[in-house]
């Protein structure tokens, strides 16, 4: 979201117009690498070169990891380079399981590229928070309701951003989409391909977008899944996922009650009213855990929203929630930790958590202060089911309220003269990318086709719907689009 150096906003003022500032033919020598691949836990590893900042080529280079599985027949269509969202995850996992979702069609005929984006994780890892200020981060009252507290929330939000500064100068300001964007055009060239095939998810349709704007005539085969809608900033994305986390949560009860016995309760009232009770016990007294770490109500938010990405951790969820009212938080605990990959008290998987800020803060326009926060807090908690979810997350946004700096290049629809033909894949009651960003995006992009899954969880692509993945793997193989208006149940 945010940056404060005022060569940081010039960059990114050039990198999102989609015109290299460089000299003609300066990148010749990144587009033409030869990339060195060898065998790994992935399948192949390689590195890519590409500049730390496209508009100052003598500030030197970063590497950009890359992972690939490579396809299975005699008929090479080509590679396909895929991105699991964030913005912060790393994706040389997730290659492996594309091609393993896919139809065995498509793994027979492309190959598949995950990549961490710069920043995140093996591609010059960007730091804001030491682990330890992770975990304090992530377990603070992020539902502050008097003056001590909310100051408590602002000044830990503001060491975010000084702490990028402090511990990654050289990588912090350079991390926006902007400069991921010219990343994958570099690795476009690299792998020697005319056009781009991109299956992105969440953030990966983000990424997708920008690169859809700045290199319209280099668009392959592209698959946006879980869509975000490029014309909104912060607090409009933020309070979007708060009505679809508490639709998300809703249907959640609902399942459960139509199963019954459901072990939280007989109506979705009576759930929802000792959801509410037991997060207010817990916001005045954190709950104890096996796991050595107090349940606070974050925490506790936190693992219950968690499991609204898939269906198929609701049965856990459930699980969690009753000991929970029994007085045991491990099960949210450890839901909590799952969605943020933290390991222990203090350990986490990956940076995830700092890269995440670096890149959303940085492409965002600031948020409000505090005032604004606290403001935005009561309007969305109104007529929610779960008001202190609501809360959480118009007060998430606090740390891009005093970020170093930001994108001069405001949110807005996206445009672009390309002629590809597109698959947007949108959930009908997706938490995290409502439904109405993937209608958003389809009438921003003349040539795409929206395809909807009638379901819930976070993204439809790998999910369970054969209907869905057929589409998915059947555009990709032919880049045959289903009918305008398709839409799948199963």
């Amino acid at each position: 979201m945010r940056i404060g150096l005022v060569a940081a906003v010039a960059t990114g003022a050039l990198l999102l117009s989609g015109s290299p500032s460089s000299a003609a033919g300066a990148l010749l020598p990144y587009q033409t690498q030869t990339l060195q691949w060898h065998s790994c836990s992935q399948g192949d590893c390689a590195s890519l070169r590409v500049p730390l900042d496209y508009n100052d080529l003598s500030l030197g280079d970063i590497s950009v990891a890359l992972s690939r599985v490579r396809h299975t027949g005699s008929t090479f269509q080509g590679a396909i380079v895929v991105n699991p969202g964030g913005p912060g995850a790393s994706g040389l996992d997730f290659a492996k399981y594309i091609a393993r979702d896919v139809a065995p069609a498509v793994a027979r005929e492309f190959d598949f590229i995950g990549f961490d984006p710069r920043g995140v994780q093996h591609s010059a890892p960007v730091t804001c928070m030491t682990p330890k200020q992770t975990a304090a981060w992530l377990a603070m009252d992020s539902t502050p309701d008097s003056p001590r507290e909310t100051k408590q929330v602002m000044s830990t939000a503001a060491k975010i951003s000084k702490g990028c500064l402090k511990y990654t100068p050289r990588i912090a300001p350079r991390v926006g989409t902007a400069f991921a964007t010219q990343d994958l055009d570099i690795l476009r060239s690299a792998l020697g391909q005319e056009k781009l095939n991109w299956l992105g998810f969440s953030y990966g349709t983000a990424l997708g977008t920008s690169y859809i704007a700045a290199f319209p005539d280099r668009v392959g085969r592209f698959v946006l899944d879980g869509a975000l809608d490029p014309s909104l900033d912060g607090m409009e994305l933020s309070f979007g996922q708060s009505q679809g986390f508490q639709r998300a949560f809703q249907n959640y009860i609902d399942d459960c009650l139509a199963h019954q016995p459901c072990a939280l309760g007989r109506t979705r009232s009576a759930v929802i009213a000792k959801v509410n009770l037991f997060l207010a016990r817990v916001d005045a007294r954190p709950l104890r855990t096996r796991q050595g770490t107090p349940l606070t109500q974050s925490l506790a938010m936190g693992g219950m929203l968690t499991p609204m990405y898939s269906t198929d951790m609701w049965e856990a969820l459930t699980d969690a929630l009753s000991t929970a009212f029994k007085g045991d938080g491990t099960g949210l605990l450890e839901l909590a930790w799952m969605g943020t990959e933290q390991t222990g008290p203090t350990t986490f998987a990956s940076n995830m958590q700092s890269a995440y800020y670096a890149i959303d803060c940085w492409d965002l326009p600031a948020t409000p202060n505090s005032a604004g926060l606290a403001a935005a807090a009561r309007r969305w908690a109104v007529g929610a089911a779960v008001p202190e979810i609501a809360k959480s997350l118009a007060w998430s946004n606090a740390p891009c309220t005093s970020w170093f700096a930001h994108d001069p290049v405001r949110p807005a629809p996206v445009s672009s003269p390309t002629t590809a033909p597109m698959l947007i894949v949108g959930t009908r009651f997706d938490p995290a990318t409502p439904y109405a960003w993937a209608q958003a995006l389809n009438r921003q992009l003349p040539t795409s086709t929206l395809l909807t899954y009638e379901g819930n969880g976070h993204t439809a692509f790998g999910s369970g719907s054969r209907c869905i993945d057929a589409s998915v793997s059947e555009y990709l193989l032919r880049g045959t689009l289903p009918a305008a208006g398709a839409r799948c149940s199963v």
